[in-house]
């Protein structure tokens, strides 16, 4: 398997664009090809690499003057939440999560673009049109699902793309009702996500990339203990918890 695997793997390094978290600063991406086969296989290699997916592509940042973007990573089984953490899990006990497959809705849509349209209006998925978002959730080579969270009169309030990988679960992007703060939806998702990973026996749930200069990323710090990906070796993240946000934390778009 490994020998096709090489084989297979087609890598190659995206133009220079405007960072979209970082002022300044340009980004670049090395980009693989996942629809391959031996898919999975390949994803889990690349996600213990740092790589995190978007559609059918893994990609990684290789900036050539900045390298801000660091994969991180829970260790499920150590996680301790925080007062902050455990309020809001008390305040959210009426939410019920459920596991769909990756199947987009209208419903979800609208949910969707509400939440752009109040969190992310300077983003380019904030003109994503209905097509764009099934093609986001159901364009995927790899074992991935949604987990939609409802309350007991079944208003919907989160929704949550995941990939399942063989150490994990990987958060994709989640979004929620963008106007209910107090509920603080996108921590809640992460501590749903820690949870279910535990529950599945699985270590690790992976968040993407942990950037400490950007409010929009640097929240997953906040999550502890973390691991983050440094010289190609997973360690203990040692930065102090950013500050208690009142909106909780999101999980941002893929980069």
């Amino acid at each position: 398997m490994a020998s096709t695997l090489r084989q297979s793997q087609f890598f190659y390094t995206t133009a220079p664009q405007p960072c979209p978290y970082l002022p300044g600063q340009l980004e670049r991406k090395v980009i693989a090809d996942l629809a391959v086969p031996h898919a999975d296989a390949l994803h889990n290699r690349l996600s213990r690499a740092g790589f995190r997916r978007s559609h059918t592509l893994a990609y990684a940042p290789v900036c050539a003057t900045c390298s801000a973007c660091i994969p991180i990573r829970i260790p499920v089984n150590r996680f301790e939440p925080d007062r902050t953490q455990r309020r809001t899990l008390r305040h959210n006990a009426d939410l019920r999560a459920q596991c769909l497959p990756p199947v987009a809705t209208p419903e979800h849509y609208a949910l969707f673009s509400r939440y752009q349209a109040a969190r992310h209006t300077e983003g380019d998925m904030a003109t994503m049109t209905a097509d764009d978002y099934r093609s986001m959730v159901e364009d995927t080579p790899v074992e991935s699902m949604l987990f939609e969270f409802r309350t007991e009169a079944g208003e919907l309030m989160i929704v949550s793309l995941i990939d399942r990988l063989e150490d994990g679960l990987s958060a994709v992007y989640s979004f929620y009702e963008p106007d209910l703060p107090r509920r603080s939806l996108g921590s809640l998702a992460v501590l749903f996500l820690i949870q279910e990973t535990a529950r599945l026996g699985l270590p690790y749930l992976y968040l993407g990339y942990w950037i400490q200069e950007s409010r929009k990323m640097s929240y997953k710090s906040g999550f502890r203990p973390a691991e983050i990906l440094t010289h190609g070796v997973w360690h203990a993240l040692e930065a102090p918890r950013p500050p208690d946000e009142a909106g909780g934390g999101v999980i941002p778009p893929p980069l």
